[in-house]
């Protein structure tokens, strides 16, 4: 084998169908072999039928570039009260990842805070009620969701930003009020080519 040659191994795990998988171990057991050796993925999928797999876009994208040099995260900030669209202005090439912060004036009931895309769509609601002065933040960036920097249930999708003017509702409940702040770094093709 050539250095620097990688080879995908597939295996197929029969289970009962009844019964759920708690825990999968995987060992790598080499023998009788020179020179360095790298494990570098796994991934498990439900089904009969292995399926491609896909570059993560970091492999793909770069952050947008002006005069040779990457353009820093846009902000957009705004108050919303009980429910508003906000357009964000998105130069880059393609969708970004969304971080979504929101600091509510008064105290919401649980789950009466959403954010979606254009008409309603890619919906999230945040589960737990919330205090004025808190901060809930929805990060695509590192898929994280937060209330006072502590992880909080959602039940919804982490936003985007797409390419040009992006359109996301801000519902809270009925009557309230909320600072909210947008924040997303723009992006073009670059990357590597597969």
């Amino acid at each position: 084998m050539a250095k620097n040659s990688f080879i995908r191994f597939a295996e197929t795990l029969m289970i009962k169908k009844e019964m759920r998988v708690v825990s999968i171990t995987v060992r790598l057991m080499i023998t009788d072999c020179t020179g360095t050796i790298y494990f570098t993925d796994l991934q498990l999928q439900d089904g009969d039928q292995l399926t491609g797999y896909t570059v993560h876009t970091s492999k793909m994208l770069t952050k947008m570039q002006e005069n040779g040099q990457p353009v820093p995260p846009r902000h957009y900030n705004g108050v919303v009260r009980t429910a508003e669209t906000v357009i964000l202005f998105n130069l880059g090439k393609t969708s970004a990842g969304l971080d979504c912060y929101i600091y509510p004036i008064q105290d919401m009931a649980a789950g009466s805070i959403e954010i979606s895309q254009g008409m309603g769509a890619h919906k999230v609601r945040f589960l737990d009620s919330v205090n004025a002065g808190d901060e809930l933040t929805l990060k695509a960036s590192t898929r994280q969701c937060l209330k006072n920097g502590s992880q909080t249930p959602k039940d919804g999708f982490y936003q985007y930003s797409a390419a040009w003017d992006s359109k996301h509702t801000v519902k809270l409940e009925e009557r309230k009020s909320a600072r909210v702040l947008f924040e997303f770094q723009e992006m073009q093709e670059g990357g590597d080519r597969l």
